[in-house]
C-alpha cells in the first residue's frame, strides 16, 4: 500500500509540470548517467593502470579509441534520430551503454578494456545525443536556449558525482565496483522512463527521409554550421584532454591527493562554476537573441577567448589552490559557450535536420577531441603532464577567433535563410 501511495504521489506531481519540461527532467537525468559514466574511466584510470599493468599512452589509448568510436557513430546516429522514433533511441542507447559499463568491471586486459570500455559504451552514448537534443529542440522553441542550458547542467553534475562516487567507490572496495554500481543505476533509470518519456506531437520530421547526399549539402551551404563545427571540435580536444587527465595530474606530485580526493576536486570547482554559466548563458541568450540574433555566437565567441589564460594558468602554477581557481574560471566561461552550442546551430539549420545536424557536428568534435588524451599521455610521458595541459591553451584562440568573425560575417544570411526573413548587415532586426 505504500509503494501505491509514493507512486500515485509521483504521478500526481509529474502532472503537475508540463510535459515540455518533464521531458528535460527525464533527458536530465539520462545525460547525468552519460556523463558519469563517460567520465568514471578518467577517475580511476590510476587504479586501472596498475591493476592491468598498462603504459601511460596505453591508458590514454583507452579513452581515445571511445571517443574516435563515439566520432564514427554520431553522425550515423543523427541521421537515424531524423527518420526514426527518438524516444525509442533514448532509451535503447541508455540501456546499451549502461550494460556495457557494467561489463568494464570484468575487463582483464587491455584487448578486453577496448572493446567493452571503448567500442561497446562508445556505440551506446553515441546515439543518446543527436535523438535527445532534437526532442528538446521540438518541444522547446522560445525556451530553447534555456531547455538546452538547463539539460546541459547534467553533464556538470554527472562528472562531479562521478568524481568524488567513483573515486571513493574505487578506493574503498576496487576499481570494478565502481563501474558495476554506475552501469546498474542506469538500468534502473531505463526502467523508470520507458513509461514516461514520450515522442513531439508533431514526430513527422521523422517522416521526411531525404538522402543522405541532401542532408550534407544543406549543412555544407549553411557556412555558419561549419564554423560551430570546427568551433565545437576546438572546445572538445580541451575538455576531453583535461576531463581525461586531471584526476591522474592532482595524484602527481607536487599535489599528491589521494585518488578519492583527486576525483572529486578534479571536478568539483569546474563544474560547480560551468553549472553557472550555462544557465546564465541560457538564460541571457533567449532574453537577448531576439532584438540581437547574433548573441549567441558572440558569447560564444568571448566565452572561449578568456578561457585561454586560465588553462595556460592551470598548467603552469605548482599551487593547488590557483589550480582549483583556475578550474572554476575556466568552469564559468566555459560554461557560457555550452548553454548555446546547439541553440545556435538550430538558428541556422532547418527543424527536419536537427538529428542529424547535431549528429555531424558532435560525431567531428568526438573525432578532434579523442587525439586530446592520446596527446597528453604522449606529453606526460616525453616531457610532462602539465606542459601538455597548459598547452591546450592554443586551442580554444583558434575556435575563438573563428566565432567571432562568424558573427559578422556568415551568420546573418544563414540566420535570414533559415527563419525565412531579411536581417541588415550586423544580424540586428529592424
Amino acid at each position: 500500500m505504500k509503494n501505491n501511495s509514493q507512486k500515485q504521489s509521483v504521478k500526481s506531481a509529474l502532472k503537475k509540470i508540463p510535459y515540455a519540461w518533464e521531458l528535460i527532467v527525464w533527458l536530465w537525468l539520462a545525460y547525468f548517467m552519460n556523463q558519469a559514466d563517460r567520465q568514471l574511466y578518467s577517475v580511476v584510470q590510476k587504479q586501472v593502470q596498475e591493476a592491468l599493468g598498462l603504459t601511460d599512452i596505453q591508458a590514454g589509448l583507452v579513452n581515445t579509441i571511445l571517443i574516435a568510436a563515439m566520432a564514427v557513430m554520431m553522425p550515423i546516429a543523427g541521421f537515424l534520430g531524423d527518420r526514426f522514433s527518438r524516444r525509442r533511441i533514448v532509451l535503447w542507447s541508455l540501456l546499451g551503454w549502461s550494460v556495457a559499463t557494467m561489463l568494464t568491471g570484468f575487463t582483464t586486459g587491455l584487448v578486453s578494456l577496448i572493446v567493452i570500455r571503448s567500442l561497446a559504451t562508445a556505440v551506446g552514448e553515441a546515439f543518446f545525443v543527436p535523438a535527445a537534443t532534437a526532442l528538446i529542440g521540438q518541444y522547446h522553441v522560445k525556451t530553447r536556449g534555456q531547455a538546452l542550458a538547463i539539460y546541459q547542467t547534467a553533464q556538470y553534475f554527472g562528472a562531479v558525482s562521478c568524481g568524488w562516487a567513483g573515486g571513493w567507490v574505487a578506493g574503498k572496495f576496487g576499481w570494478e565496483h565502481s563501474f558495476w554500481i554506475f552501469g546498474g543505476a542506469g538500468i534502473v533509470l531505463v526502467a523508470l522512463m520507458w513509461p514516461r518519456l514520450k515522442e513531439a506531437p508533431k514526430a513527422a520530421v521523422a517522416a521526411v527521409r531525404e538522402p543522405i547526399s541532401a542532408v550534407l549539402g544543406a549543412l555544407v551551404r549553411t557556412p555558419t554550421a561549419l564554423v560551430l563545427t570546427i568551433a565545437l571540435g576546438c572546445s572538445t580536444f580541451v575538455n576531453m584532454g583535461i576531463l581525461s587527465w586531471m584526476p591522474t595530474y592532482l595524484q602527481l606530485a607536487p599535489f599528491n591527493l589521494a585518488p578519492a580526493s583527486a576525483g572529486f576536486f578534479s571536478m568539483f570547482y569546474y563544474q560547480l562554476f560551468s553549472f553557472a554559466g550555462v544557465l546564465l548563458g541560457g538564460r541571457l541568450s533567449d532574453r537577448i537573441v531576439g532584438n540581437r540574433p547574433s548573441f549567441r555566437i558572440e558569447l560564444s565567441g568571448l566565452a572561449l577567448l578568456l578561457c585561454v589564460p586560465t588553462i595556460y594558468l592551470m598548467g603552469a602554477t605548482h599551487s593547488l589552490w590557483l589550480v582549483y581557481a583556475t578550474l572554476g574560471a575556466f568552469g564559468f566561461f566555459r560554461g557560457l559557450y555550452d548553454s548555446n552550442i546547439y541553440a545556435s546551430l538550430f538558428d541556422v539549420v532547418a527543424p527536419r535536420h536537427h538529428s542529424s545536424a547535431t549528429g555531424l557536428m558532435a560525431g567531428f568534435s568526438f573525432g578532434v577531441g579523442s587525439l586530446a588524451p592520446l596527446f597528453l599521455g604522449m606529453i606526460k610521458q616525453s616531457y610532462a603532464l602539465h606542459t601538455g595541459i597548459s598547452l591546450l591553451a592554443t586551442v580554444y584562440i583558434v575556435g575563438s577567433l573563428a566565432l567571432l568573425v562568424t558573427a559578422r560575417g556568415f551568420f546573418p544570411k544563414d540566420f535570414a535563410r533559415n527563419q525565412g526573413q531579411i536581417l541588415p548587415p550586423g544580424g540586428r532586426k529592424q
